[in-house]
């Protein structure tokens, strides 16, 4: 069955069919399909559209499909040009005439435009919540590690003392952020397109905000042209899954050099590792190299989407039908990884004393030398350039901050005593900053 014939005096070539066909991945909209056609025959009915009766055999017989399809009763026949086709061609052969009248008043275009919001409404909600869970995770291990001494890094050297607890914490802010982000792009695709037809609305006395109402959308999309064209939310959205993805694979790179012998500041359990075929001494941290390499596929979504629809005029065209095979996509990978690096996250092991080596050596407490010399009175440029040559002397002495001795500080700068020893303790330097809580007995 196809949803436009008449027009037509051949059939459509077998290779250009496939070609055209789109149910391969909007078959998984079936759900939204079907409830959008129950609301808009019950609308069409309520309305006077279409009888009452042949409303209530629709939406009867739309449930019992929706049903069959979830139990694998009944299949997807991956013959129809799409979704819609395939629901409208199954009422049509049970219901006969009152079938053909489901698509009263509609267009596939406002068709599709509804049923990717409603489906992708459902998508963003599903990962907002285990990106909510990955949250949970990251808190409970920054809390488990919240005195736990580690450098930090600028430019991937030493840079200053923080602490564990810290580092994790900092990917909150940012999966916290990214909640946000899929929220905002929810919030302005949440207008429902039904009524909108093939671009220039209807001619039926519908009702659009019982419409919109019935499906759960804040409002009703006002411009019809841009209710059948707009993909916005698509690319939004797929920006966002980006950004989302840019955290993770930051993240999994620094566990890839944390696992390293070369830092071994943290060991994976041996769920989320790999060995080699050839090396048995290997342990591969496999899982967050895919998550961080599945990045740029997401990348890739986002330029295919903004790509279909930099050029196009209004309203609908049939690039877009590749709108679907990009979003759904970057939905599926996203979700993966994040299934993927919670369990890893909560699994991986610390280890503190390697963390508070690599903290002890590249005079990662400079700056609170040069502060201890400021709080004496020394403008800090001068502080910092005495606090260099002291960096320099412990370099070729073979010492550290902590244990130069108190006479060649003082030959630097007269202002050294006693109490920069206090100054420099790691510890100190943290709790200064409050990475440390007060109440640590560290």
């Amino acid at each position: 069955m196809k949803l436009w014939t008449g027009r037509f005096s051949k059939e459509t070539d077998k290779t250009a069919g496939d070609f055209n066909s789109s149910i391969a991945a909007d078959s998984r909209m079936f759900r939204e399909d079907i409830d959008a056609s129950a609301v808009h025959a019950s609308m069409l009915a309520a309305c006077g559209i279409i009888s009452q009766e042949d409303g209530e055999a629709i939406t009867r017989e739309l449930k019992t499909l929706k049903a069959q399809l979830e139990s694998g009763v009944l299949s997807v026949d991956h013959g129809c040009e799409d979704i819609h086709t395939f629901i409208e061609a199954k009422l049509t052969e049970r219901l006969g005439d009152a079938g053909k009248r489901v698509h009263t008043a509609r267009s596939r275009n406002d068709q599709v435009a509804t049923d990717i919001r409603l489906y992708l409404k459902k998508e963003s909600a599903d990962l907002t919540e285990k990106l909510l869970a990955l949250i949970g995770v990251i808190d409970s291990r920054a809390a488990q590690y919240v005195e736990t001494v580690m450098p930090g890094y600028t430019h991937l050297q030493r840079a200053q003392p923080v602490t564990f607890g810290v580092h994790l914490s900092a990917y909150v802010h940012m999966f916290k952020r990214d909640i946000g982000r899929i929220a905002d792009a929810v919030k302005r695709m949440d207008f429902c397109p039904l009524g909108s037809g093939a671009l220039a609305g209807t001619t039926y006395p519908v009702d659009r905000q019982m419409t919109a109402a019935a499906l759960g959308f804040a409002g009703v999309a006002e411009n019809t042209l841009d209710a059948v064209s707009d993909r916005d939310f698509c690319m939004e959205l797929a920006a966002a899954l980006s950004i989302i993805m840019v955290h993770l694979s930051r993240f999994c790179e620094e566990m890839v050099l944390w696992c390293s012998w070369e830092f071994g500041f943290i060991e994976l359990d041996d769920a989320f590792a790999t060995g080699s075929s050839i090396m048995p001494q290997k342990k591969n941290p496999d899982i967050a190299e895919l998550v961080r390499g599945k990045s740029g596929r997401v990348f890739g979504d986002l330029t295919a989407l903004l790509t279909v629809m930099k050029g196009l005029p209004l309203a609908y065209n049939k690039d877009m039908q590749e709108d679907k095979d990009a979003i759904f996509d970057a939905f599926d990978t996203v979700k993966m990884c994040v299934d993927a690096f919670t369990p890893m996250l909560a699994t991986l092991k610390a280890k503190p004393d390697k963390m508070l080596a690599a903290a002890s050596g590249g005079f990662i407490n400079a700056t609170d030398c040069a502060d201890y010399l400021v709080s004496k009175g020394l403008p800090f440029r001068d502080a910092y350039k005495a606090t260099g040559e002291l960096v320099a002397v412990c370099i070729q002495r073979g010492l550290t901050l902590e244990t130069l001795p108190l006479d060649e500080y003082i030959q630097v700068c007269p202002l050294f005593d006693a109490g920069v020893y206090e100054a420099v303790k790691l510890v100190n330097c943290l709790k200064k900053r409050g990475l440390i809580p007060p109440s640590s007995p560290a």
